[in-house]
């Protein structure tokens, strides 16, 4: 494990001490609110501080306008949860990726969770312009640069070096397995850690990629938690399969929601059976759980998945 010490202070974060340690782990996803207030934000991090071994602050999700993944990780610091910041690459150029990488490492966010980002066509501001400066890999590189040789990316010297746990996400598609393989070690090349992977509804693709990562060995390079999204509609479950790229859910799912005379404890029951599952996959180190405005079913879902964040991996 890599541990960094400056002046008595312990820099590995506990959600990669836990995944070290081969505990199961548990996530979540925060959305940071849509205005200039933290007491929403603190709220939703109190009801899930107990459940949780890290939660996920988004990087205005789908393009839409929101705090910042910064400003709102220390706030969930603060109200005593480890943050995972998200970070995009659509907003910032290198300069600007870097500026926010060293102030929050300077603030204690350890933990970071590389991604390209929707475009803005997808948002409120639709005639933002994108920066897409650089790609995914070269934003794992840079950082693990900036980390382990204290250099920029455009080469200068740092005089302190950030100390981060990087991350990078996972679509677990229906795909050759040559070309899962490539795209995923690509990333753990550059320096990716650990992954987050798309919400799983489709099992059978969901086990068969992670047969490539055990097979190829990429399982036990940085392990991969599951993505878990409840889902709380039938509306929401077409919207998803209809436009959502990189989530695939099956007929069986789509109908069992449809029928439902109660579609919320349809989709907990949906959420439930697939953690049951993937806890038996190997290679499996955690769930990530991932709601859309209903963060407050994600201690109902730990709870009766009987999940304790922490739990040991058999």
């Amino acid at each position: 494990m890599r541990e960094v010490q400056t002046e008595g202070i312990l820099h590995t974060g506990r959600l990669e001490r836990k995944l070290r340690q081969h505990y199961f782990v548990v996530t979540c996803e925060l959305a940071p609110p849509q205005g200039a207030t933290i007491e929403p934000l603190i709220k939703k991090a109190e009801a899930v501080r107990n459940h949780v071994d890290a939660a996920n602050l988004t990087d205005c999700t789908s393009a839409m306008v929101r705090m910042s993944s910064l400003a709102a990780s220390v706030t969930v610091m603060k109200a005593g949860i480890e943050p995972v910041m998200q970070l995009t690459l659509r907003d910032r150029n290198r300069i600007g990726l870097q500026s926010d990488l060293l102030g929050a490492s300077a603030l204690g966010i350890r933990n970071v969770l590389c991604l390209y980002g929707d475009p803005p066509s997808a948002g409120n501001e639709k005639d933002a312009k994108p920066v897409y400066d650089i790609g995914t890999d070269t934003l794992i590189s840079g950082i693990r640069r900036m980390r382990d040789e204290s250099l920029l990316m455009g080469g200068g010297k740092l005089t302190f070096p950030p100390s981060f746990f990087i991350g990078a996400a996972a679509s677990p598609t229906e795909e050759e397995s040559s070309k899962r393989i490539e795209r995923i070690r690509k990333k753990v090349d550059a320096g990716a850690q650990f992954f987050q992977t798309q919400p799983v509804f489709d099992l059978a693709v969901f086990e068969s990629f992670m047969a490539d990562m055990n097979s190829s060995g990429l399982s036990s390079a940085a392990p991969f938690i599951a993505g878990v999204m409840p889902l709380k509609s039938a509306k929401m479950a077409r919207h998803i399969r209809e436009e959502v790229h990189g989530i695939t859910i099956p007929d069986d799912i789509l109908e069992r929601m449809e029928r439902s005379t109660s579609p919320e404890e349809t989709g907990i029951r949906i959420a439930l059976e697939t953690i049951e599952q993937v806890r038996k996959m190997r290679g499996v180190s955690g769930i990530h759980i991932m709601t859309v405005a209903w963060e407050n079913v994600i201690p109902v879902i730990v709870e009766r998945a009987g999940l304790t964040p922490g739990d040991s991996l058999p």
